[in-house]
């Protein structure tokens, strides 16, 4: 909503974005329909299959989704194609970023956009149970979720957790955990922790979580890394798995697989803390993931 009234304010005609797992693609055709914006959403044509769902949804608002299929077809390549198409027609439209990456002022506006997440998390938390959290977790690709929820939190004596996606393993390729992994370098316009391949390129990335597998994230997380603030740590896919289905099963609600990483470390911390209060993030629902939920690991 925010980068669509933005896009009104500016005499755009177009809004233009990436998206992996299909939310900010649905969220900003959304925006788009109820202000009379075209919109062209870019998506790999892997993410295309994966997330039926919400490509259907974003078609259904009204959306152009536009399938990229060079290189692994996945996030990063969907935001190479959005930026191209930025660059190609900047005076009518507006590139609206879903993540926290991007040159300036990009990641200040996302983080911003998403920082009622952490507002109102805090002040429900207080409000339900007369305290803060001890902990605050988040899964974190590109990191927009999470640095809008760890905003709410950060000048507050509370331990801050950002997951991201170990995948299958630690080899290159088999994960997508560049705060964990990484080393310094630049893509897409900024400087952050990147996986980089033998020639410093964004290295190939791996998460059974279509929002996750991105070879960098904010910079802003990187700052945070490198304070120390936030505790950067990673979950794989098994364990990932196992907490989609516990928390459907346990309380009604079904994560999406992005979020389920930071569920799956939020009941390993909550078993090595023994006492006190963790708060998850849940940054979208699983409906999207359903039917690849149930072809690759049937229902358990």
């Amino acid at each position: 909503m925010g980068e669509a009234l933005l896009a009104k304010y500016m005499g755009k005609k177009k809004v233009i974005a990436e998206t992996g797992a299909g939310q900010h693609g649905v969220a900003l055709a959304t925006a788009a329909a109820y202000f009379g914006l075209e919109c062209d959403i870019y998506m790999g044509s892997v993410d295309i299959k994966k997330q039926a769902p919400n490509v259907a949804r974003m078609k259904i608002l009204g959306a152009n989704v536009i399938e990229v299929t060079e290189g692994l077809a996945t996030l990063k390549e969907a935001v190479d194609a959005a930026f191209a198409a930025y660059s190609r027609n900047y005076k009518d439209c507006i590139y609206c970023i879903g993540s926290v990456v991007g040159p300036h002022p990009f990641p200040m506006m996302v983080r911003d956009f998403q920082s009622v997440v952490g507002i109102e998390a805090r002040e429900q938390f207080i409000e339900m149970t007369g305290e803060l959290p001890d902990a605050v977790v988040a899964c974190v690709g590109g990191g927009s979720n999470a640095a809008g929820f760890f905003s709410g939190f950060l000048n507050d004596p509370v331990d801050i957790y950002g997951i991201e996606p170990l995948g299958r393993g630690t080899d290159l390729g088999d994960h997508a955990a560049s705060l964990k992994y990484g080393t310094e370098g630049v893509m897409h316009g900024f400087n952050s922790i990147m996986l980089k391949d033998e020639n410093g390129d964004p290295a190939p990335v791996y998460s059974i979580a279509s929002g996750l597998d991105y070879p960098s994230s904010g910079p802003e997380h990187a700052f945070l890394h490198d304070l120390g603030r936030v505790k950067y740590d990673v979950v794989n896919d098994d364990d990932t798995i196992n907490a989609f289905f516990e928390l459907s099963r346990m309380e009604g609600i079904i994560p999406a697989i992005e979020s389920s990483h930071a569920v799956a470390y939020g009941i390993k911390l909550a078993k090595e803390m023994g006492k006190g209060s963790v708060l998850i993030n849940l940054s979208g629902r699983g409906d999207k993931d359903m039917d690849y939920i149930i072809e690759k690991y049937g229902i358990r």
